[in-house]
Order: C-alpha cells, then sequence, then structure tokens
C-alpha cells in the first residue's frame, strides 16, 4: 500500500498587484496578443508571473507578481513598461482597478512516498 506524505510548505514573499480589467467589446483577443508579446519581447528584472482570469462577458482579472516591491515599483517607472501599458489602455473602456500588495504564497517541497 502506497502512503504519500507532503512534507512541510515553504513560504514566499513577494509584491504585486490583483486587477480588473473592463475590455472594450470584441478586444479580449487583443488584450491577450499584446500579454503574449510582452512576454516574449522583453525581460522583466524581478518579474515572476502573469495570470489573466476571465470572468465572462467584457471583464478580465490579471495578477502581476512580482520578486519584491522594489522590482514592482521600477517596471512600473520604466518608459517601456508606460509604453505596453498605453497600449493596453486603448483596448480598454477605463483604466483598471489596481490593488497593489504583498503576496503570501506557499509552495510545497516535495512529495514522500513510503511503501
Amino acid at each position: 500500500m502506497l502512503h504519500s506524505q507532503l512534507i512541510a510548505p515553504r513560504r514566499c514573499s513577494m509584491f504585486g498587484s490583483v486587477f480588473r480589467m473592463l475590455v472594450k467589446p470584441g478586444a479580449k483577443q487583443q488584450v491577450m496578443r499584446l500579454m503574449d508579446d510582452e512576454m516574449k519581447l522583453r525581460t522583466i528584472p524581478g518579474f515572476h508571473a502573469a495570470y489573466v482570469f476571465d470572468t465572462g462577458g467584457d471583464e478580465l482579472w490579471g495578477v502581476a507578481v512580482f520578486q519584491n516591491e522594489k522590482a514592482y515599483r521600477d517596471n512600473a517607472s520604466d518608459p517601456v513598461q508606460e509604453e505596453w501599458y498605453r497600449k493596453l489602455r486603448s483596448l480598454l473602456q477605463a483604466d483598471p482597478e489596481w490593488h497593489d500588495g504583498s503576496i503570501q504564497a506557499w509552495h510545497p517541497e516535495d512529495v514522500i512516498v513510503k511503501v
């Protein structure tokens, strides 16, 4: 009989933003392509991940995760980021609703399998 036991998870501290976007009708795929292009064409120091949740209709929720607040703020003040944001904003009905803050995440270390 196999039993598995999870080793205590490790906790990481990061910084980022959760943001709500109202996309112009028919522009969701353009937003996704813009996100794809940003990830392919640019290395962003301290950037860990971005997630987009499609909740239906014209609404998208995003999460941007950075190593720490300094990396997040440095990116926010980068002129290249401002240019990218202007492209994103042109696809939205209004400015995104931003919620910046510290992020705590728990990741399992390993799984031990006992026989």
